[in-house]
C-alpha cells in the first residue's frame, strides 16, 4: 500500500506516488486549463452586480469563451456585453466573481460549505462543468447532519442527483434530529413536496432494513419456515 501526495489515502500501486482518483482529478484539470484561447477575442471586464462599488475584475475574452460555453455564446453573437466590453453578472458578490473568475485560469479555489454552494451555482449556470464537479465533490464528501438539509433543498433545486442521494441518506439516519429543528419545520411549510420526499426515503430505507433484519423465512431446527406458518 502507497500514500497519496495528493489526498494522503492509501492506495494500491496505481500512478506511481497518486491514487486513482486523484490522478483522473489531475488529469480533468490538466484538460481544463489545456483548452486553446482564439486570438481573435479582446479584453473584458466583469462586475458582481450585487456589489458594483467593489469595482471591476478583468479578464481574457479567449480565457472566457475557452471555459464556459455561455460566454462563448455572448461573444460570438454579438450580443450587448460583447459589443461594449463589459458584462454584469447578477446575485452574485464580488469575492464570489472573484473565485469564479480566478478558477477559470487557475483551476483553483478554496471550498468550504457556503462557498462550494455559491460557486456550485454560479458553476451550473455558465456550464463550467469542471468546477461544478469539484463543488459536488466537495459537498458530497462534506455533507453532516447540520447541512444535511439545506444541501438537499439546494440540489433539488439544480438537479443534482448525485448530491440528492448522498444527503437522503444523512438525513434519514439522523431523522430523530432533524425532524426537531427549526430548520426543518420551515422545510415543510415551504416545500412540503421536499418533506414528503424526505420521509417516503425514510420508510423506504427502514423498510429495507427491517426486512434484511428478519428475512421472508425464519430459521428453526435446520429447516426454512415461511414466517407465520
Amino acid at each position: 500500500m502507497n500514500a497519496c501526495k495528493s489526498c494522503e489515502s492509501s492506495f494500491q500501486d496505481y500512478f506511481a506516488d497518486t491514487c486513482k482518483q486523484c490522478h483522473e482529478h489531475h488529469k480533468a484539470k490538466v484538460a481544463f486549463l489545456g483548452a486553446t484561447h482564439p486570438a481573435s477575442f479582446s479584453d473584458v471586464v466583469l462586475f458582481a452586480s450585487d456589489d458594483e462599488a467593489a469595482g471591476p475584475i478583468p479578464a481574457h475574452k479567449a480565457v472566457l469563451v475557452s471555459r464556459s460555453p455561455v460566454f462563448r455564446a455572448m461573444f460570438e453573437n454579438e450580443m450587448e456585453e460583447s459589443l461594449s466590453g463589459t458584462i454584469k453578472i447578477g446575485e452574485v458578490s464580488y469575492r464570489t466573481l472573484g473565485a469564479f473568475v480566478n478558477y477559470l485560469y487557475t483551476a483553483e479555489v478554496r471550498l468550504d460549505q457556503q462557498f462550494a454552494c455559491v460557486l456550485f451555482v454560479m458553476a451550473e449556470k455558465y456550464q463550467v462543468q469542471h468546477l461544478k464537479d469539484y463543488c459536488q465533490t466537495f459537498l458530497v464528501a462534506n455533507l453532516n447532519c447540520d447541512n444535511s438539509l439545506s444541501t438537499y433543498t439546494l440540489a433539488h433545486r439544480h438537479n443534482a442527483k448525485q448530491i440528492i442521494d448522498a444527503a437522503l441518506i444523512v438525513i434519514t439516519d439522523n431523522m430523530d434530529k432533524l425532524t426537531s429543528r427549526k430548520e426543518y419545520a420551515k422545510l415543510k411549510e415551504k416545500d412540503p413536496q421536499l418533506a414528503i420526499e424526505i420521509y417516503e426515503a425514510f420508510l423506504s430505507r427502514h423498510s429495507s432494513f427491517s426486512f434484511v433484519r428478519t428475512g421472508p423465512y425464519v430459521r428453526g431446527n435446520g429447516n426454512q419456515k415461511k414466517g407465520g406458518d
